[in-house]
């Protein structure tokens, strides 16, 4: 894969989410639970109120969310986005946008989990009218695997999330040495090229100034139905629209 032409700084993707406001089992209202195996991702806080959830091996945590709140997870957390009224986030993600492009597992219920061919055909979601039922019923399945885990690690036994993290590890497996590409032509081309600017600039040599441009982007799909909530997207250089079985 070629490097990418004027990506983002660092390659990073972005989206614009307007958390769910459907009332999950638990009662709490929000989106789907479930983690990245290669990236971070980050929140920054637009409007509304409302949290994320997170589970990691350490234990189980809450973070407020209010307008001007950062928040940021590493791979292996678990994370739902919680809405209280009128949330709306930036999402900030590594690898030209990789987490909403394939880098995510749910926490759908083990027995899901255990077949590839079933965790599929519960991930995806249709074209059409029936999609909202669908990314609600993919809600709920992978809050019931959420609230196990949950309570597991409330209870002092981390061993059912690190069960989760290993079968995800193998559900991506596959995917992996595509990630690899991306990666390469997104953030590491990205890195280098600043190592190229260093140089030239410590040789003296300023003539990559001369190429200076301004680009623009405004989201080429709104609405869509995310992991976490309804999604406004852009087609930005690396960032291939997300895949919309996820």
């Amino acid at each position: 894969m070629e490097p990418l032409t004027a990506p983002l700084p660092g390659a990073v993707g972005m989206s614009h989410i307007s958390a769910y406001d459907w009332r999950a089992a638990d009662g709490v209202c929000g989106g789907s639970p479930h983690l990245h195996l290669a990236c971070t991702e980050a929140y920054v806080v637009t409007g509304g109120r409302g949290a994320v959830q997170t589970l990691t091996p350490r234990g189980c945590a809450e973070t407020e969310l209010e307008p001007g709140t950062v928040v940021w997870f590493t791979p292996g957390t678990v994370h739902r986005m919680v809405q209280r009224g009128g949330l709306r986030v930036t999402v900030l993600m590594e690898n030209s946008g990789l987490p909403e492009a394939g880098d995510a597992v749910f926490t759908f219920p083990p027995g899901v989990l255990a077949d590839p061919e079933r965790y599929a055909a519960a991930a995806a979601l249709p074209e059409g009218p029936e999609r909202e039922a669908a990314a609600r019923r993919r809600r709920d399945l992978a809050v019931e695997g959420y609230l196990t885990l949950r309570d597991a690690l409330e209870q002092g036994d981390a061993e059912p999330l690190l069960s989760f993290q290993r079968t995800a590890a193998r559900l991506v497996r596959p995917k992996v040495a595509d990630w690899a590409e991306r990666w390469r032509a997104g953030a590491l081309a990205a890195a280098e090229r600043t190592g190229e600017r260093l140089a030239a600039l410590t040789a003296g040599d300023p003539e990559h100034l001369a190429r200076a441009e301004v680009r623009t982007a405004v989201p080429t799909r709104r609405g869509g139905y995310g992991m976490c909530g309804r999604r406004d997207e852009y087609e930005l250089p690396g960032v291939t629209l997300p895949y919309y079985g996820e």
